[in-house]
């Protein structure tokens, strides 16, 4: 049978009834069976395109593969079509890894954060000079692009002068800072030598993990090129992963290589996964249905109520903690509510702090996350590396009073600002009143948006949700309003998210920073020098202490952005057909396929027996 998820099993009730209490949650269905769950039925879904048990045969220049041993994802697109199939090229406008396209191409290194583990890759090895000034690469004997020419230092050496000279191309910035001159003086050898001592090139730009760092390109394909940013490239594009892709607008498929290097040398065994089938999310009620039928293995993380009902209708199906709670993982991707700095009246301090003191953290994990404290008073995931930088400060943060719900010290604020209400309750200064339109995504934040602006009105704030399409370009040109986001900065050390909040990236309101998680666009001199201070001193140096407390007693002081919560990955890993998912029992990775490190995934999954 068929599981049929209502809209109100979808989304948690989203007005607070004098903040005292939240509409009934959504209801489950009947004791599931051992075999098959028992729920409510309806009509059958429309097919998943594509799906081997859905069609009649496979399209033409496809082979046949068996059910168990294709791995169904559901995940990306826009109104359930893909726009940007076919774009494999990593330079391209329009580029997504996170649609499946990670599988086609590799780093010199991963890393997995809960292994806490550097997993080499094209590269063998990579070892700093003593002041790391200079960075010295051993390439992986062997390893191969697709149609069969050796991956060298020369392919390396490529990828690093490119992005030093193409201003178009994402990290040029970061690279061209940081690199002096990158050498090859043989095939298997790279020598980038630094203009400062730049201990996390390695780590940030060099290693792929969550949604950062670069793939090597290839020199003798890329170098043909008329524009590499404006060629798209094709399935048929060379690459070095392990799969080859077929994509159309209703999914993506990708078939396992068997000439791939990794097989041919020994350095990886065939995964049992042979197919990838990645197809768009129409909307998340259908994506419930699919993942509790059976029908796809993994999905979109998915928000407290309807992770509880689709673990509750299936047997099968775990979560990073099991079947137990909290459902998930934190992940890299702590969300705040950014402004921008440099645009009145979000410019003044006041009004920052004004809008964390209205805002009830408590409550928000009481009734969002079903008692779990997922609230924070920090722009960094609470990751084992991360945590003894974040207890040293923590109760500098506690004594400032982040994290506080006060209403009063919120109103003193405003009024210390210039503001008064209105004769509807609202904080207005020169006939304007602040807006506090919350920008967002329905898919992700559904939950707690509505009750953000219940909160904010209830503190004088005019607020209301936009779940739009122009969402995220309303963060990224700077418009008014509040933007609620993730930090995509440091996993191991607390530089790379204090990087975001420097003054380089203080670019004027309508100057697109592209959609780089820099959105605060602040600028202070003081807080420059305490992060380019900490830019040259290595992870785990005792000297980073110091700075650390310094720098964040301005981002507190300041309150860049608003920080608010721990972001909680709540993946539906279906065991009908794969098992071997990493959980919190066998972290050898963050679940999220839509990660860079899906390759890694892919090869651990094991066919169910």
């Amino acid at each position: 049978m068929k599981t049929k998820f209502t809209r109100r099993q979808l989304l948690r009730a989203s007005a607070l009834a004098g903040l005292g209490a939240l509409a009934a949650a959504c209801g489950g269905g009947a004791a599931p069976e051992p075999t098959q769950p028992e729920v409510a039925p309806t009509e059958a879904l429309e097919p998943i395109p594509g799906a081997p048990s859905e069609r009649p045969r496979a399209p033409v220049n496809l082979k046949e593969v068996p059910r168990n041993r294709t791995l169904i994802v559901n995940y990306g697109g826009a109104g359930g079509q893909y726009t940007n199939q076919g774009i494999t090229n990593p330079w391209a406008i329009g580029f997504n890894h996170q649609e499946g396209n990670a599988l086609l191409w590799e780093p010199l290194f991963y890393y997995s954060v809960f292994a806490n583990k550097e997993i080499p890759w094209l590269a063998e090895s990579g070892e700093y000079n003593e002041d790391y000034t200079e960075l010295t690469i051993k390439m992986r004997p062997g390893a191969e692009w697709s149609d069969g020419v050796p991956i060298t230092s020369a392919d390396v050496k490529y990828t690093l002068d490119t992005l030093i000279e193409n201003d178009a191309l994402n990290y040029h910035a970061q690279v061209a800072e940081a690199v002096k001159e990158v050498q090859a003086p043989d095939e298997r050898t790279v020598i980038i030598r630094f203009n400062k001592p730049s201990p996390r090139f390695k780590f940030e730009i060099l290693s792929l993990k969550f949604d950062t760092g670069i793939p090597i390109l290839p020199k003798h394909v890329m170098e043909q090129m008329y524009d590499v940013v404006a060629v798209p490239g094709d399935d048929d594009m060379v690459h070095s992963g392990m799969f080859n892709t077929v994509q159309t607008p209703q999914q993506k498929i990708f078939d396992l290589r068997e000439d791939w290097w990794g097989f041919k040398t020994g350095f990886q065994k065939k995964p049992d996964v042979e197919r990838v089938l990645m197809i768009p999310i129409s909307d998340m009620t259908t994506t419930a249905q699919r993942v509790v039928n059976n029908e796809v293995d993994a999905t979109l993380d998915m928000r407290p109520s309807l992770i509880r009902s689709v673990v509750e209708q299936n047997p099968k199906i775990i979560t990073h903690t099991g079947r137990q709670e909290p459902l998930g993982y934190v992940d890299w991707w702590p969300n705040s509510l950014w402004v921008n700095t440099q645009l009145p009246p979000y410019n003044n301090p006041d009004v920052r702090w004004a809008i964390s003191l209205a805002l009830d953290r408590d409550t928000i994990d009481r009734f969002v996350f079903n008692g779990v404290k997922l609230t924070t008073i920090f722009p960094y995931p609470e990751y084992e590396p991360l945590k003894p930088y974040l207890d040293r400060v923590r109760p500098r943060g506690e004594a400032l009073g982040v994290g506080r719900f006060s209403l009063e010290e919120s109103a003193a604020r405003m009024q210390r600002a210039g503001f008064a209400k209105d004769a509807e309750g609202f904080w207005v200064k020169d006939g304007q009143r602040v807006n506090a339109t919350i920008h967002g995504f329905e898919v992700i934040h559904a939950d707690i948006a509505p009750i953000l602006v219940e909160m904010l009105r209830r503190g004088g704030f005019e607020a209301s949700v936009n779940f739009g399409t122009d969402a995220f370009q309303r963060m990224v040109d700077g418009q008014p309003g509040l933007y609620l986001y993730g930090h995509g900065g440091s996993l191991i050390d607390p530089y790379a998210t204090l990087e975001l909040y420097h003054s380089r990236s203080s670019q004027p309101t309508q100057a697109g920073i592209g959609g780089s998680n820099r959105f605060s666009r602040y600028n202070n001199p003081e807080f420059d020098r305490v992060v380019d201070e900490m830019s040259v001193i290595p992870p785990g140096d005792s000297r980073l202490n110091a700075l650390f407390e310094k720098a964040m007693d301005i981002y507190w002081g300041e309150m860049i952005d608003i920080p608010l919560i721990q972001w909680l990955h709540r993946i539906p890993y279906n065991t009908t057909y794969w098992t071997n998912w990493p959980t919190q029992e066998n972290p050898y990775l963050n679940g999220a396929f839509w990660h860079y490190t899906f390759p890694l995934l892919v090869l651990n999954l094991k066919a169910a027996a």
